[in-house]
């Protein structure tokens, strides 16, 4: 980079060499703050150099230096770094390479701050989606609606989760399509807003093969016992095979549905009868048995 006498121009070129092989230096030497400020450098001299033939390597430095800071588990500063280098591939006619960061971005934080996980994935979906990659963008939708349902901000939930369906139906994914209804019922549920889920089933009836399906007698039984107030029935319904197998955010909606105001238990038949031929029914009844063992049990 020095320049002099014989040597008027920084050779940027050959520092981002010498800069990218440092920090694979320092990195082999787990010494990761000396290797990410070698990458920082590296990019710096990629963008010095305005060539557009080192475009790419300016981003990989971005984000290689990204993943040094996940190294040394700073990890909002190490999104940070991979975000840009993505937005960078995006604006220079990359648009996979940006999606591919921002996914791997939302991965490096989804323990920490899922909040910005669920903005990173969607992202990706919108890049995806914009270059009609559509099962790519299918698979960051889900993640992201995952968490959201884990975080329990259901309100964002319903909508990732009707995006979701749509795309399905685009596909012509029609089972697919059936499992997401099945989500968004167990979600709406969960908000407490019975009219969006029974709208959500009709509305599905539009879907080749729902009517007539399992999953559409399942949701119209769910349905009618949350209507009803029938714990035993939405419990029945929850614990099915068809809702306990699904992504285990989903299948933990359904376990712990609890219908309004507590529920009411299921009567046996024989009360069932009692009740309806009245006290003294029941009472010649209990008679009845209690004179079968009056004589003792010989």
């Amino acid at each position: 980079l020095k320049t002099g006498f014989l040597k008027w121009k920084p050779d940027y070129d050959s520092a981002a060499t010498e800069y990218g092989k440092a920090a694979v230096a320092f990195k082999n030497a787990k010494q990761f703050d000396q290797a990410r400020e070698a990458c920082l450098r590296e990019a710096e001299a990629h963008e010095n150099n305005k060539a557009k033939l080192y475009i790419f390597f300016l981003y990989r430095a971005y984000e290689q230096a990204g993943m040094m800071l996940k190294e040394m588990q700073r990890l909002p500063e190490a999104v940070q770094l991979i975000e840009k280098a993505s937005m960078m591939y995006l604006e220079n006619g990359t648009p996979d390479t940006a999606a591919i960061a921002l996914e791997r971005a939302g991965k490096l934080i989804e323990n920490v701050s899922p909040e910005k996980a669920v903005q990173l994935y969607q992202q990706a979906a919108s890049v995806f989606e914009n270059e009609e990659r559509l099962r790519q963008a299918l698979e960051m939708l889900g993640k992201a609606s995952r968490l959201l349902v884990r975080g329990r901000r259901l309100d964002e939930a319903a909508l990732s989760l009707q995006k979701e369906k749509s795309i399905y139906k685009e596909i012509e994914n029609y089972p697919t399509c059936y499992k997401k209804t099945i989500a968004q019922v167990l979600v709406h549920l969960h908000r407490n807003d019975y009219v969006a889920a029974e709208r959500c089933v009709r509305e599905s009836y539009s879907i080749p093969g729902f009517n007539g399906s399992e999953d559409c007698a399942a949701l119209e039984q769910l349905l009618e016992g949350y209507d009803q107030q029938d714990q035993d029935q939405v419990s029945e319904v929850c614990n099915s095979p068809l809702f306990k197998y699904m992504d285990n955010d989903y299948a933990k909606l359904g376990l712990t549905l609890v219908v309004p105001g507590g529920g009411i238990k299921k009567k046996s038949p024989n009360a069932a009868q009692d009740k309806a031929r009245g006290p003294a029914a029941v009472g010649s009844h209990a008679d009845e048995e209690e004179d079968e063992y009056s004589g003792g049990l010989c």
